[in-house]
């Protein structure tokens, strides 16, 4: 049996709409705006379903801000994509790719977001985080360009509690900058309220909810899963962490119109979908891997014709629908494209695929 791509294309006579969808159900976003707020929302729990990926341990790195917006990016991901898969983003890449050095002890969160505009950030096996002290390779496998997921906009959320919470369900999971007291280091459950100890430095996190019975933040760590409640921590509404680093009615930041290459293990036996096969394998891990005979399928409305390419050269266009067209390449990665045009816009979009026969 073949195995199909289905691509989903929507041409409008003035202006045309291109995003397009592949191989997934798409999640449409939702607003509050004239909603009262619940009284618990969690990225852990929509609708019966964690969106939120594993804790992680940024240490020895101080890499805690790539760590934020990489955990709030993971999130979005999986909801976009309306499946749970555990990416697994680079957050050593986004660090130092974004201006983040060892001895400085930071990156600037705000270059950070900038780079996942402008150039995304790639899967953990571009480069991977070493977890030892000093040894990190300074650049990404060759190739990490086409590995990556971006992000359309960021912005500052004003650090009201109906603000928060308002952001929380309207754009996702958080990226908060913290200042944090000695008895934080400590914390192994139950919601945290400062006890004891004086100043012990500042810190990024990823806040994913709120609970009013409680009166608490949900919030993911990055320090393991030894720490707080399997790496989780709830912080009290009234306790005063949030860290205005980069002036005024800044930080807590939001992430939004996540785009680019979401699903970073696929492989196509004949017909079946694999999320891992061939573990050893040398070849782009967030390319989907193709067995077989490949038929790539468009579904359009208001279409005159499809152009289908191949390493950016035309290979076929179809002028009648159903859009289709077999695909044979050689052995290797390529970037599969399609173009719709309806005579006066166009809808395009890219895929990376990795053909092992």
């Amino acid at each position: 049996m073949k195995k199909t791509i289905l691509i989903l294309c929507f041409l409008v006579l003035i202006l045309p709409l291109v995003t397009i969808t592949s191989l997934s159900a798409e999640n449409q976003g939702f607003t509050v705006a004239s909603c009262s707020l619940p009284s618990q929302f969690s990225w852990r729990d929509i609708n019966g379903t964690d969106y939120t990926t594993p804790v992680k341990n940024q240490a020895p790195a101080p890499t805690c801000e790539s760590y934020g917006l990489c955990a709030s990016l993971e999130t979005l991901m999986q909801y976009t994509l309306g499946e749970v898969y555990t990416p697994d983003l680079s957050e050593t890449h986004l660090y130092f790719y974004a201006g983040g050095t060892y001895e400085r002890g930071y990156v600037n969160i705000m270059d950070a977001a900038n780079y996942l505009i402008e150039h995304g950030v790639p899967d953990e096996g571009c480069y991977p985080d070493p977890h030892r002290a000093f040894d990190y390779p300074y650049e990404s496998l060759p190739g990490w360009e086409n590995r990556t997921t971006k992000i359309t906009e960021w912005g500052w959320v004003e650090h009201d509690q109906e603000s928060i919470k308002t952001a929380l369900i309207e754009h996702g999971p958080l990226a908060i900058c913290v200042h944090f007291m000695k008895d934080f280091l400590y914390y192994r459950g139950g919601v945290y309220r400062h006890r004891w100890g004086g100043s012990a430095g500042g810190h990024v996190m990823c806040m994913v909810g709120y609970d009013d019975t409680e009166q608490c933040w949900i919030v993911k760590n990055s320090a393991g899963t030894t720490w707080g409640e399997d790496g989780w921590v709830r912080i009290a509404y009234d306790e005063d962490m949030f860290a205005d680093w980069y002036g005024p009615g800044t930080g807590i930041m939001y992430i939004d119109g996540v785009h680019g290459n979401l699903k970073p293990f696929h492989t196509y036996v004949r017909g079946r979908a694999f999320s891992t096969l061939f573990r050893s394998l040398p070849i782009q891990k967030a390319a989907a891997r193709i067995i077989g005979d490949l038929t790539v399928q468009v579904t359009a409305e208001n279409t005159n014709s499809v152009e289908f390419y191949l390493d950016s050269l035309i290979q076929y266009t179809d002028d009648e629908a159903p859009f289709t067209w077999e695909l044979h390449a050689s052995r290797g990665l390529h970037t599969l494209e399609v173009r719709a045009t309806n005579g006066s816009n166009i809808s395009l979009d890219l895929r990376d695929i990795y053909v092992l026969t």
